[in-house]
Formats: structure tokens, sequence, C-alpha cells
């Protein structure tokens, strides 16, 4: 098939396409929960798309209304098309008593316009927050309580109150606790370990300025030495911590981010947590109570001094209000044989939980310290909640999100038999082993390129001296405090567990995300290809993958601090088990694009269980697998033993097309918004770190320059101009440089002679044009198609560009089209067209929906029919013929009972996942070709 003829109705279809978005969504957008409506609903925050040229940002205003009537809204832009109209909004709703099922969020106005700036509806100045600041502090009023943030010093939450003007919270602050060593080397080195604990030490706190429903109160600093138990410690692991405070909701929602920059063989953690005064003074001793969530919604009930169980019983009126938390009776009123001998009942001051493991959970209080702990029976998975409070004098709960999934963490009561009591909630807790961030091997002899590139033919492993640090990566944890007038029944408290570890989500239909195009036109709901013989099979597999996944995420218990959200690459058939230890093939980081099969499942489906999966991906893969300081900010690490073990620093596992949804979808979450922009750092990594350092052609003299990066369109630019992309929406500091930068790509890219078969070239990072490459000045034009290219979201990023950029020039859509015909091609056509073939190529079950997209481009059934061969035939992914089935392994076969699909790569599931997917919603399944199933042609 000819060029010419290759693009000759590629760009009419995709304008039309685009044009025709905004004349047939609704302006009234129905939200509904993700899971059932909360039982406790303490405000929250969510996104919605738009169409493009249907609502102008400068003159358009929002509002809400559920059965039960108007509910106040607080309203803003996360995004914009390229003619200033509004193309994602973010929405908070406050807390309320009670949840409706659904919610009806009404756009009102029209047009298109460049206004920045969010028309605002007016809102009742009840039950809104109210915000004051002084050269000191912050103060933020909820209506239910008031918090206070001073702007710098150790605390980074003084004080809560709650309505009534009780303190029931002061003196929040990071703790840290670390140590400079291990011992466990039998190096007879364990004496010259030296302990530290550090404190918060505040730099930077800022308030939003849309506060009406919901505030966000932002605190930045850094761990100061605390108390030097030997040796001295520089301030290190700098910190962002977001709190969240909505209109009549006495919870804050915490977002605690910390960034590892200390020496990993002389940096250990230990302990790693949130810590809050609880001020109890005036309160009776038996009058003040502990609550620690347990598993399923189970709440333990003590009270600093138990009356139940005592060889002279108080009464059951007694005994049952100490143990539903309401305030005792008058002492007098007690039988005398107790009231006169409560001085011998002892006051349990301390409580500790410890989750040591996914598994099991132990408890344990004592009277103070210096004497022995009392154990508690445990259990296997706690809620992750505590509450320290009493009767009359109030309380706190602190809960952390995924408590168990995160292990080693612990919840710590101290001093409840004194004036002030305390609530720590370690993110690493201090019963554990050190946090162990060391390498995992000393680099077996690997000091050259050839002998590191020969390892790399037995273990897949990429390793090189100094790359595999975790110098740089972060961890971010989701926390909440909840402050109450009097101790709360063991109901609220468990409803609370819940809403800590599955906060509520609001999101629309699937079809009507689906219709806006605001997330591209690669992905439709499965009521598109209803009546198919061949897409019902899709759809049962692609259940089997997303099941077959969560239950391996539960069976192989890939849980932890680093590794919740993560999960494996390959698998070992022999020893029955994930290859965790194997160079290359161990923790997945996101190599080619579970993240996108998954989120492109939940967009399709709106099923909780896929959301929550990939949520947790989205915050693992941003922080953990990703870089944030250092020569390697803006760049991710490759799969490995450790999720920073490989050399390899790519932007390919940094990209943004990852977390975009979420991003979008939860209303802009902030972490997520620092992550996605932080990649655009990775142009000045690119000039630091040849993404490509042991693969060039030794005759290829290449030195990194900022106006001449050799990179791959696929793995380098793809993401960053994911990056650049949504930076462009956001109207983000550096919007207009991105667009510019992607224009001029545009219009220079297709100058190559063989477009995106060159595979690399020099980019100008600077201005974004595009030059031949260093090995062909010349440009006669070179060939040279990686397997890798278009596995790392460019498909899903170039078909989002286009989607959103209607005047993206007609030689770079023919280049791309190009592309995606030639890959899966017979050589024959590919020499034909290029001078040569392509060699031999893999993944072609993934490449299958590149063949899709040229086939909907130009309404080529024939191409359409060549793209479902492609993907049925390949031999390199999964088999369509495959059992689908799981094998159950136990007894001496494996350490514990697992469900075996020893035929499943996470490489070929991404894949075939995706490619099933995007195939159907851009071509029709195969037995119903239909290439106007997204309307895109």
């Amino acid at each position: 098939m000819s060029k010419s003829v290759l693009g000759c109705v590629a760009l009419i279809g995709l304008v039309n396409s685009v044009q025709a978005q905004g004349r047939s969504t609704s302006e009234a957008v129905k939200v509904k929960w993700l899971e059932d409506a909360p039982k406790y609903n303490g405000g929250v925050t969510f996104g919605l798309p738009w169409a493009l040229g249907q609502f102008s940002a400068n003159a358009s205003t929002f509002s809400a209304s559920s059965g039960n009537g108007d509910v106040q809204l607080q309203s803003w832009i996360n995004a914009y098309w390229p003619d200033g109209s509004i193309k994602w909004t973010g929405h908070a709703l406050g807390a309320s008593e009670s949840a409706s099922d659904e919610y009806t969020i009404t756009a009102t106005g029209s047009g298109t316009g460049n206004a920045t700036r969010l028309r605002k509806r007016a809102i009742n100045d009840t039950n809104v927050i109210q915000v004051t600041q002084t050269a000191d502090n912050i103060r933020v009023n909820t209506g239910k309580i008031t918090a206070e943030f001073p702007k710098s010093g150790d605390s980074i939450l003084s004080s809560i109150k709650t309505s009534s003007g009780k303190t029931v919270g002061t003196n929040g602050r990071l703790v840290l606790r670390s140590q400079s060593g291990v011992g466990d080397d039998d190096s007879g080195d364990a004496a010259a370990v030296d302990y530290y604990n550090f404190i918060s030490k505040v730099s930077n706190v800022t308030v939003s300025k849309e506060t009406s429903i919901r505030t966000l109160v932002t605190v930045q600093g850094i761990h100061r030495l605390e108390e030097k138990l030997s040796g001295t410690h520089k301030d290190w692991l700098p910190f962002t911590v977001r709190f969240y405070l909505y209109a009549n909701s006495e919870a804050i929602r915490i977002v605690h981010t910390i960034i590892y920059d200390g020496e990993s063989k002389n940096d250990f953690i230990s302990g790693l947590g949130v810590k809050f005064d609880v001020p109890l003074e005036g309160e009776e001793f038996y009058d003040r109570h502990v609550r620690i969530a347990g598993v399923d919604g189970g709440i333990l009930h003590e009270a600093v001094q138990g009356l139940s169980g005592l060889r002279r019983d108080p009464g059951k009126n007694v005994t049952d209000a100490q143990y539903e938390g309401k305030k005792l009776p008058d002492i007098s009123t007690w039988p005398a044989n107790v009231r006169t001998r409560t001085q011998w009942i002892p006051t349990w001051s301390d409580y500790r939980l410890t989750q040591l493991s996914p598994d099991g959970f132990n408890i344990q209080k004592r009277t103070k310290a210096g004497q022995s702990w009392l154990k508690i029976p445990g259990g296997t998975r706690a809620g992750g909640l505590a509450y320290l409070g009493g009767a009359t004098v109030g309380g706190l709960a602190v809960g952390l999100r995924d408590f168990w999934k995160k292990y080693p963490t612990s919840l710590d009561i101290s001093n409840a038999a004194t004036d002030t009591g305390s609530i720590t909630l370690w993110l690493y807790s201090p019963s554990a082993e050190p946090l162990d961030v060391r390498p995992y091997h000393d680099g077996l002899g690997e000091d050259t390129y050839a002998k590191q590139l020969d390892a790399l033919e037995i273990t897949y492993e990429d390793w090189e001296g100094g790359y595999d640090t975790p110098y740089g990566v972060a961890r971010t944890n989701e926390l909440y405090i909840y402050a109450f007038d009097s101790t709360p029944t063991a109901e609220k408290l468990s409803q609370l567990t819940n809403n800590t570890n599955e906060p509520p989500a609001l999101v629309a239909d699937s079809a009507y995300i689906a219709e806006t195009k605001a997330l591209g036109t690669y992905w439709a709901t499965p009521e598109s290809t209803v009546g198919s013989a061949k897409a019902e099979a899709l759809e049962s597999q692609l259940d089997f993958l997303v099941k077959f996944y969560e239950g391996q995420v539960e069976q192989r218990r890939w849980y932890g601090f680093w590794d919740h959200g993560d999960i494996m690459h390959t698998y070992d058939r022999v020893r029955h088990q994930w290859s965790y230890d194997v160079g290359g093939y161990a923790w997945d980081n996101s190599e080619l694009s579970p993240d996108l099969f998954f989120w492109n499942f939940f967009l399709r489906t709106g099923r909780a269980d896929v959301f929550r999966l990939a949520e947790a991906q989205a915050r693992h893969g941003g922080e953990v697998d990703s870089y944030h300081l250092g020569n390697f900010t803006g760049l991710g690490t490759r799969h490995g033993v450790q999720h920073w073990s490989d050399s390899a620093k790519q932007a390919r596992i940094s990209t943004p097309i990852y977390r975009k949804a979420f991003f979008y979808l939860s209303g802009g979450d902030e972490r997520t918004g620092d992550l996605i922009h932080a990649v655009l750092e990775a142009e000045k990594a690119f000039v630091l770190v040849d993404a490509r350092r042991k693969v060039r052609d030794p005759s290829i003299i290449y030195t990194p320059d900022p106006e001449a990066l050799f990179l791959n369109f696929g793995t380098d630019w793809g993401s960053i101009a994911a990056a650049y992309l949504i930076e462009w929406e956001r109207r983000g500091p550096r919007w207009e440089e991105c667009r510019d930068k992607l224009i001029n790509t545009f219009k220079t890219f297709p100058k190559l002679k063989n477009g995106f078969v060159t595979g690399e070239a020099l980019y100008n990072s600077l201005d974004g044009t595009w030059a031949p490459p260093p090995n062909d000045p010349d440009n006669a034009g070179t060939v040279t198609v990686s397997h890798l290219s278009s596995v790392f979201g460019v498909v899903e990023t170039i078909d989002e560009l286009i989607t959103h950029y209607p005047s993206v020039p007609q030689p770079f859509v023919d280049a791309w089209l190009d592309y995606c015909y030639y890959y899966g091609a017979p050589k024959a056509e590919q020499k034909a067209r290029y001078g040569k073939d392509f060699g031999n190529l893999n993944l072609k079950q993934g490449h299958s929906r590149l063949t899709a997209y040229a086939a909907r481009a130009r309404q080529n059934a024939t191409l359409a029919a060549r793209a479902w061969n492609e993907f049925y035939t390949s031999t390199d992914g999964l088999s369509p013929n495959a059992s689908w089935q799981t094998v159950r392994i136990d007894g001496d076969k494996s350490l514990t009972v697992v469900d075996e699909a020893d035929w499943i790569s996470t490489n070929a599931a991404a894949l075939y996942g995706l490619s099933a997917i995007e195939n159907l919603a851009i071509i029709g399944a195969a037995d119903k070709i239909n290439l106007n199933v997204t309307g895109s042609a």
C-alpha cells in the first residue's frame, strides 16, 4: 500500500472526530460511588471530563444536586482543550450525615474562551470552611473542628479543637528514627552503630486558594536531629505533608510523602511515623478510653483503668458504660467494696499494636515505662486505626490506609495515665528490623561494560556500579485524623476504619467519559461489541487476567513498605514461584504497561476492584520506581530484584500516562500532579545519563547535549511527550513551552526521511525540534525499529495528542500511520518502502493495536482483519486458545497453597489486555468489524 494511500483519509477522520466531540455530551452529568454509598461521608473530591468546545473556562458555572435537593459544591479547572474550553474539572462535596446514591453535576454556560479562571458560583456562607492566616499560622474551621498549622517550628499541626471548644489534639509532628548500621553481618561492628532520633522541621506552609468546601494545607520541610543518642547527623529525609479538610467534617485526610536522600549503607530508617498529643487532664482514669481496630471491623475496647472482671463487681451499669465509652455514673453510687479500692486497680498507660507481616499482628499493654508488657490476643490483619480520649474531654482517632498491606507498621498509645497522652502511627515500625536499602549484591565482579552485558545474558539484569541506588526514590502514605467531643461508638470507629482503608470515591459513568474523549479514543465500553462471540470470549479472558493478578497479589503477598502496588514480571514454573530473586525478572516496575491495561479496564467497566488495583500501582510506580532527587530525577528504573537495583534509568517507567487517569478522575490529586510535572525534569536527566549508554554503536561518538539528545522516539520522547501534553492541558507553569515543543515536533519529526522508522534521532530539548541521527547526518534514511518503542504508552499518548490538538500537521499523522502499518507488514512491503526490512520483530500481539489504529484511520476493513490476525496468531503473546484456567499447587510442591498459571508472564498479559481492549474499541470485534465503533472516522 502506498504512502499516499496510508494517510489520505487519516487527518480528515481524526479532525472530524474531535470536532464532533462537542455536539453530543450532556450538560448534566451523574456521578456515583465507586462502591456502595458510604455509611460515613467526611467529604470527597472527584473529577469530570468535558468535550472539546462545550464549556468556556470564563463563562461556565457548576452546581450539584441529589435526590434530597441542592448540594454545596466547590469546583475548579484541572485541564483545558487548546481552544480554551474546559477539558477536566475537579469538584469537592462537603461532609454530610448521609450520602446520596448519586449526585448530578450540572454545567451552565457554553462556547469557548481563553480565560483561565472559572467563574465562581455563589455559595451560601453557612456550612462552609473559614480560613484565617496570621504571620505565624493558618487556622482552618470546618464547622466541626478547627485545625491550626504553624508556619515554622517542629509541629506540622499544632492543635485540633472541636466545635464545642475542646482541644483534642496538639503538637502533631513527624518522628524518625535511624541508625548507621545493622550489625547483622557477624562482623563484630554492632557496638559501632550510631542511633538517632529526628523530628520534623517545617520550612514552608501554604493554603489553597479555593477554600469554601475543601481546603488544602501543604506543609514542607525536613527531619532534624532531636536527640543525639550517639554521633551526629545532618538534616535529611525531606517531606511534604498535605492536609485536606472538608466543610462540616471532623476528619482530616493526610497525604504524607518522604524522599529518601540518605546513603544506603549508612542511613537505615528504623522508625518513621506521625505523632499527636491528646490532652486528658481532668478525665478520670476509668473514663479514659483506648480503642484499636482489629480484623474486619472489629474493635478492641479498653479503658485506662478497667472495671470489668474484678473480684468485686461495680455493677452492670458501670461496666457496660465503660465498655461503650460513656461517662460512668458518679463513683459515689458504686458499691463501697469497689469505690474504696480503685487505687489498687492498675492504670494501663501504654498500648502497642505491631503489624510486622501481612498475616499477623500483636498487641501489648503496660502500666508504664520500666514495667513489663502484657500480651493481648492479636489477630491477622489490623484495620490500622486507634483512638485515645475520654468520655468528657474528647479524643482523637488516627488511621493509616493499607496498614497491613504496607507492613511493617505499628500503632503506639503512650502516657494515657498522664495529663497528656499521645498516639504515634508508625509508617515504618520501630519494632521491625531496620529498613535495609543496600544493594542486594556487591557487583559480582562486573567492572566493565563487557562483563555487565555478558551478565545481562544470564540474569537479565542491567547492572552498573552507582546506579543501584535508592537515593531520590519516594513513598507516599494516606492517613486520617478524626476528632471527637466524646468517645465515639465502636460502630462509628468501625465505619471510620472502613473509610480510612477504602476512601469513598465518586466517578462518572464509563460511557460518558468515553464520549468526551478526554482520555483518548483507544478504549470503549463493552456494550460497543454486544452480540459478538469473539468479543464475549475476550471479555471473559480480560476478566480472568484481572482477577488472576488480584489473586496473585494476595497469594504471593506482594505487600510491604516499598512493594505494595507492584506486581512481578516473570514466572519460574520449576519453583512454582515468581522470579523474585532473578535479575530483571523480579518486580515489574510497569514493564510493558500493565498500569495502562488495568486503567483501561477500569475506564470501560467502572469496577471498584480494578480501580483499587490500578490506584495502588499509580501510587507505587510514581513514587518508588521513579526518582525525585539527584541525577536521575524524572526517570524511572527498569524491572529488577529491588525497585531501584537495575541500572537502566529511563522515562519509559516514569511516564505520566500511567498516572493520568487517576490524576484526573481523582479531581487532580496534588501529589500525583507533582509526579507528573517532575517527569519534565527528564530533559535534564538525559544530559546526565545516556538512556542507551551500553548499547550504542561504538562507532557513534555521542556526548549528551540538551540541543542534540540522541533519543528513541518511543521509550524516551514518548514519555516526555506525555508529560508535555499534561502540562499543556493543565496550563502548568511550563505549559506554553511544552505546547510549543510538541508543535515543533509535529513539524520537524516528519522531515526525518523514514519518520518513526528512524527509531532514534537527535532531539533539541530546548525547543522540541528533531534532526537526523549522528550516523545519518545527511538524512539519507536509517531503519531502526525496536519492539519496545510502542509498548510504554506511545500509542495512547499519540492518540491523545491528535485528539487534543486537531491541528496536528498531516505529515506527522502520515509518519505515525506509516509506522503503525509497516511494523506488522510483510518483510517484502517493509523493504519496498524503506529499502530494507525490519528484521525479526516480536511483540506482534501487542503491536496489533497499531495495525488497528491505521485501519480505523483509513477505514480499511482488510487492514482491520490483519490486526485481528496478528492478535490471534502471535507466537510471542498469550494464546486465545490457552486453558485460561489456573492450577492449584499445594502440598509439598510450594511453600503455600497458590493458584498457578505458568503460561502467563506480565509482559504478555499486559499487552494482551491492552490490545484486546484497544482493538475492540478501535475496529470492533473480529467477527463484527466496525471501523466507526468509537465514532472516530
